[in-house]
Parts: C-alpha cells; sequence; structure tokens
C-alpha cells in the first residue's frame, strides 16, 4: 500500500470534528504534543458549542464538514461525532487526502467499515482507530503476560462492564441509543472491553449472544457474550448499564494452566490477582501500574496520538489503523447478529 509522503519539518495540521463529551481527550492530547501537532481548525453543528469551542482554542470553526476540508490545509482529521457518521465523513475526508483518525466504534455496520479501510487505501491516506485503553499500563502488563505465554494454555477468560447510564444520560442528543448513530452497550461503552477479546486473547471462532433494553432507547442497555476463541479457550462477558447507583467494575480475569489474573477497578485500573508459575522481574511492577482513575476514559489518548505522531512522520507503523479497528467492529456485529437470530454466529463474517 502506498501512503502519502511523511509530513515532515513542519507541524502536522490537524482538526477536530465533533466537540461532544470525548473531544477533551483530543484537544488535551494536541496540546499535550503541540511540538508536533497544530490545532487549525474545529468544526460542530451546534453553533454555540462551536462558538464556545472556537474562543477557546482561537482557532476558525464550521458547522460543515465539507467547508471544513475546502477552506482549510489539514494533515489529520479526528471524528468525534456519533459512531454513526464515522464512515461518511473518514471517506469524505479521504476524497480530500486528509489522513483520518476516528473514535470508537469506527463504524456502526460491517459493510461501512470495510468501506473506510477501502476509501482509505484507494486515496493512500492513514485510517487510524482510537483504542487507548490499550496503553493503560495494568493492560500493558497483561498483555506481556501472555505474549510471553506465561498462562500456558488459556482456559477460561470472562470480562465485566458495570456501568450506570442513567435516562438522563440517552436524553442528552436525539442520537444517543439510536441503532444508526449510536450502538447500544456492547458498540458505545464496551467497546474497548470487546477489543480486548481478540488483542489479548487472539483470533475468535464464534460467538453466541442475549441482550435486553431497560430504559427508553432503540439499542440495548444489558446483554451477556460467550465466546469461544479459535485456540480452544471459552470465555464471557457480562456488560450493563443498569448498574445502581454510579459504575462499578470494568474487570477480565483469565484463567490458564499456568497463570491466573483478575484486573478489575472500575475500568481495569486495578490488578487484583497475579498468579504465575513462574515468575518475571517485571511481577514487582504490579502495584505501580495499578493507579486511581476518576474517568473511563484512563489515560491512554497521549500515548495514542505519540503513535500517530510517528507514524505520519514515517517512523513508525500504526498501532491500531482501520483493518486493527475491524475486528473488534467484526465481533461487535457477530454479537448482535447472535442476539436478533438466536444462533451461534462463526466468524469470519465473510471470506
Amino acid at each position: 500500500m502506498l501512503y502519502c509522503q511523511p509530513i515532515l519539518e513542519r507541524k502536522i495540521r490537524t482538526a477536530i470534528v465533533g466537540c461532544g463529551r470525548i473531544s477533551k481527550n483530543h484537544f488535551d492530547s494536541i496540546g499535550q504534543h503541540s511540538s508536533n501537532l497544530q490545532l487549525i481548525a474545529v468544526c460542530d453543528v451546534n453553533a454555540e458549542v462551536l462558538a464556545e469551542h472556537t474562543k477557546k482554542y482561537n482557532v476558525p470553526g464550521y458547522r460543515d464538514i465539507k467547508a471544513l476540508f475546502e477552506h482549510e490545509q489539514i494533515d489529520l482529521v479526528v471524528l468525534c461525532t456519533p459512531s454513526g457518521l464515522h464512515p461518511e465523513q473518514a471517506i469524505l475526508a479521504a476524497s480530500y487526502k486528509i489522513h483520518v483518525m476516528t473514535e470508537k466504534p469506527m463504524a456502526t455496520r460491517w459493510h461501512d467499515g470495510v468501506s473506510m479501510v477501502r476509501a482509505c487505501d484507494q486515496a493512500g491516506v492513514r485510517l487510524f482507530v482510537v483504542k487507548q485503553n490499550r496503553h493503560n499500563s495494568t493492560l500493558q502488563l497483561l498483555k506481556r503476560a501472555v505474549e510471553e505465554r506465561r498462562f500456558g494454555k488459556i482456559h477460561l477468560v470472562h470480562l465485566n462492564v458495570f456501568w450506570s447510564r442513567p435516562q438522563a444520560y440517552y436524553d442528552q442528543a436525539e442520537w444517543r441509543g439510536t441503532w444508526e448513530f449510536d450502538g447500544g452497550a456492547f458498540m458505545n461503552q464496551a467497546s474497548h472491553y470487546v477489543d480486548l477479546l481478540d488483542w489479548l486473547i487472539g483470533p475468535v471462532e464464534k460467538v453466541q449472544a442475549l441482550m435486553s433494553t431497560t430504559r427508553n432507547i432503540e439499542v440495548e442497555d444489558t446483554g451477556v457474550l460467550n465466546v469461544k476463541w479459535r485456540s480452544g479457550a471459552l470465555g464471557s462477558m457480562s456488560v450493563t448499564m443498569l448498574t445502581y447507583p454510579r459504575n462499578m467494575e470494568g474487570s477480565i480475569t483469565i484463567l490458564g494452566e499456568k497463570g491466573t489474573v483478575r484486573v478489575g477497578g472500575v475500568a481495569v485500573n486495578d490488578i487484583q490477582q497475579w498468579e504465575f508459575e513462574e515468575s518475571r522481574d517485571y511481577d514487582s511492577e504490579i502495584n505501580e501500574a495499578n493507579y486511581a482513575t476518576t474517568s473511563v476514559y484512563g489515560f491512554g489518548h497521549p500515548l495514542y496520538y505519540k503513535n500517530v505522531v510517528e507514524v505520519l512522520r514515517g517512523e513508525a507503523e500504526p498501532e491500531t489503523d482501520g483493518r486493527e479497528g475491524l475486528k473488534s467492529l467484526e465481533l461487535l456485529i457477530a454479537a448482535y447478529i447472535s442476539a436478533r437470530d438466536g444462533k451461534t454466529v462463526s466468524l469470519p463474517l465473510e471470506y
């Protein structure tokens, strides 16, 4: 694949589209990388929100993304918009030869995600899909243990996402809780945990899912997922946004023939059990890896941006590009098909 020439000897001109809840992590990350990144414009359909951010960051503001692309010289556009808008916006950016970074999930439909990858490939631009939780210090240690095969054969894996999203959360915007623009508890809130199924454990063979809805929304707010990996390992995942009265737990437990680990806390930020048949020097770093968090987003966005900068400078390969993003999207779509049709769904979805 031939990509656009690396951006050298100047800052990478960056624009943010969508100034909602998650955008603060991106504004802060661009600020932390100000020696390499320059915020040149923002875009939002809400005039009041747009005015607030153009004043705060002293940059031009646009309510229309096409006008943004036509009037500004942009190297990288960051999509913090509702998930269902990502495909159309990413494909439009690619047509202007602009590199794309999109928040999770990259799309709400499988074919849309595939179209995003193809459009960026054809345009020779990069497509980055944000998976900042992979940079959490706790998960970095766990990933290392898995890669070093310290568990031996992994027998059983379980994930919990017990968070709280009251009706008022969904009522904040019309797109929340819709199939077209948002997706449900698995696709939106628990998306990063679904990502762990493949990133940590490996390729999935098949899934079974059940889902239910209590809030006044189109999509699920609660669900369970059974998983079989190609390695033979079995696993499950329990997700709900109905926890009372607040976010309670985001955890992963791995049981293997030579090791047992549980990473818990509100957002996999606390290693609660770490036992292996054979010790390693970094086992002493467990307590240091644990951290307090007031946000389920963690602290990985600036680290994610570091890789993006290095890729656009021609110094590294992307950690999570469009094809990597498709892996968790495929799992999500398979889960939704299983819940809808009441059947086991095998992967890949298409050959």
